[in-house]
């Protein structure tokens, strides 16, 4: 397989302290990865770990084979890792189309994008502070697809909205990775609906990876994806 991502015995923390340990990744073109786990497990550290935005304590991060420096955000930005941030990290005084014109100064850069978030053109000119919060999700991952992304990176899409609009846009994450080829990482709270999108997947317990596989072959065993949950060593 030819890896567009590879973490290598990754770890991550902050400063002395490790959070996640070992954590070894290798996806290919197009292919979604959901790292799943309680509160607190360490997972937002490695997403923020792979986008540069902390020093790793050891190990690589490579894309399409090129080992990337450590804790250098725009290094990472410029081989095509972008982070959707947990918080959203929107500019809230401008607009929706400012946003995005932040990202990508040309709109030919982002029409296509904005297709796929048809609510978004009905906001144009509204502030993105005075969006629902399902509409400032569906800003972030648009501000985020317009740097046409290698890697997408995203820390709990589903933080503070109904269920009803996380079943709308999780699979929008899986055609983003069929049409574009992009790499795919997604921490979320929501784990049979992410396993839904996703090819792989990874239970992250005390900074450990608990369980790996498939993504359709972890949904279909309950009793060994609660046993990773509960940092169990699941039974064959």
């Amino acid at each position: 397989m030819n890896a567009r991502l590879e973490c290598r015995a990754l770890d991550a923390g902050y400063g002395d302290l490790t959070v996640a340990r070992d954590v070894d990744i290798a996806l290919a073109p197009g292919q979604v990865l959901a790292i799943l786990g309680p509160n607190g497990a360490g997972k937002t550290t490695v997403l923020l770990t792979i986008a540069g935005l902390l020093p790793r304590l050891a190990g690589e991060v490579l894309v399409d084979g090129t080992a990337l420096p450590s804790g250098r955000a725009a290094s990472c930005a410029k081989a095509g890792i972008v982070l959707v941030p947990d918080d959203r990290a929107l500019f809230t005084t401008l607009t929706v189309a400012e946003n995005l014109a932040a990202a990508a100064p040309r709109r030919a850069q982002y029409d296509d994008v904005v297709d796929l978030f048809p609510a978004l053109r009905r906001r144009w000119k509204l502030h993105a502070g005075a969006l629902s919060g399902g509409e400032q999700q569906m800003l972030a991952m648009a501000r985020a697809l317009v740097q046409r992304p290698r890697v997408l990176l995203i820390d709990e899409m589903s933080m503070g909205l109904a269920p009803v609009i996380v079943e709308q846009l999780l699979p929008i994450v899986r055609r983003v990775a069929d049409e574009t080829d992009a790499v795919v990482v997604l921490v979320e709270q929501h784990v049979h609906l992410a396993l839904e999108v996703a090819d792989q997947a990874m239970v992250v317990v005390h900074g450990e990876v608990s369980l790996r596989g498939d993504a359709t072959l972890m949904a279909a065993d309950a009793t060994r994806l609660e046993a990773a949950y509960l940092g169990a060593t699941p039974a064959d």
